[in-house]
C-alpha cells in the first residue's frame, strides 16, 4: 500500500462519497445510510451501484435504527438477514455491534452474527464506546473472533479518548485491530497518532454541498431538528488524500493490529 502500514476507511453513505473516497486514496470504505444520524444499514440498490464503481474492499454497516444496541427480537432477525443478504451481494466485511440492557457485550447475539457473516470478517462498531467495560468487552471481542474494533476511546472524539485508545491497543497485543473514529481529521491524524501508536483511522471527510433546490421554503424541517434541508453531506476527495499523505509520513507503528484479514 502507497502509506505503508496504515489503513485509511473512509465512511460514506453515497456513490458520490464512495467515488471521491476511494479517488483519494482511501483503503475501503464503511457504506452506510443516513450518516447524519450516525448511520444506519444502507440500502442494497446503493451497495450495489457502489460495488460496481469502487474496486476497493467495502465494509457494510448492519445497524436496523437509530439510537441504543439493545435490539428487539425482530430488530435482530433483521440484522441476521441483512448480514446474509450483503454477504450474498459482494460485501467485504461487515460492522456489528449488539448491548445487553446491563451494558455488556451480547455474546450471544454476535456469535450469532459473526456464525451468519461466514467468511466475512466483522468490525464491532461504536456500541463499544458505550459499553460498561472497555477492557473486558475488548478482551470479549477477541474470544469471538472479532476482527476489529471502531473506537473513540470512550470519549466525544478519537482524540479526547486518546489515552484510553493506546491502552486497549497495548492490551491488545496484535490479536484485534484497534480502529480510531469520531472527529477524525487530516489536522489530527498525526496527533492522533503519536497518542495512541494506532495503525488503523476511520473518518467520513464530510464537507457539505449546496442543495440544488432554488426554492426554498424555511421554517418545515423535514428530519432532526437543527439540520438543513438545503445541505448535502458528501465525502471530500482532497481530504482523503491529504489523510493518505500524512499515513504516508508517519514511521512505523509501534504496536501492530491484528494481521488476521483486518487490511480488507
Amino acid at each position: 500500500m502507497e502509506h505503508g502500514n496504515y489503513i485509511l476507511e473512509v465512511c460514506t453513505d453515497s456513490l458520490e462519497s464512495a467515488v471521491a473516497a476511494q479517488k483519494g486514496g482511501a483503503d475501503r470504505l464503511e457504506l452506510c445510510g443516513h450518516l447524519v444520524i450516525g448511520g444506519v444499514t444502507p440500502e442494497e440498490e446503493l451497495f450495489l451501484q457502489v460495488r460496481r464503481a469502487c474496486q476497493i474492499p467495502i465494509r457494510v454497516l448492519i445497524r436496523p435504527r437509530f439510537g441504543d444496541f439493545c435490539y428487539t427480537e425482530p430488530e435482530f432477525e433483521r440484522m441476521l438477514d441483512q448480514v446474509s443478504r450483503f454477504q450474498k451481494l459482494g460485501a467485504d466485511a461487515v460492522v456489528c455491534g449488539c448491548l445487553l440492557p446491563d451494558g455488556n457485550l451480547d455474546r450471544e447475539r454476535m456469535k450469532l452474527l459473526l456464525d451468519r457473516a461466514g467468511h466475512m470478517e466483522m468490525t464491532l462498531h461504536r456500541a463499544f464506546d458505550v459499553c460498561q467495560d472497555a477492557e473486558r468487552t475488548l478482551e470479549e471481542a477477541i474470544s469471538l473472533g472479532i476482527g476489529t474494533i471502531l473506537t473513540s476511546g470512550q470519549a466525544d472524539s478519537a482524540l479526547n479518548g486518546a489515552e484510553l485508545l493506546r491502552s486497549l491497543n497495548q492490551k491488545s497485543r496484535g490479536r484485534i485491530a484497534l480502529m480510531a473514529g469520531a472527529g477524525v481529521k487530516p489536522s489530527n491524524l498525526r496527533q492522533l497518532y503519536e497518542k495512541t501508536g494506532l495503525q488503523f483511522y476511520h473518518m467520513s471527510a464530510k464537507c457539505t454541498k449546496e442543495s440544488q433546490m432554488k426554492f426554498r421554503r424555511q421554517g418545515i424541517p423535514m428530519g432532526l431538528p437543527g439540520i438543513s434541508e438545503y445541505e448535502i453531506w458528501r465525502t471530500d476527495e482532497e481530504q482523503v488524500r491529504e489523510a493518505v499523505e500524512i499515513l504516508a509520513d508517519l514511521p512505523y507503528p509501534e504496536v501492530s493490529g491484528s494481521s488476521g484479514g483486518c487490511f480488507l
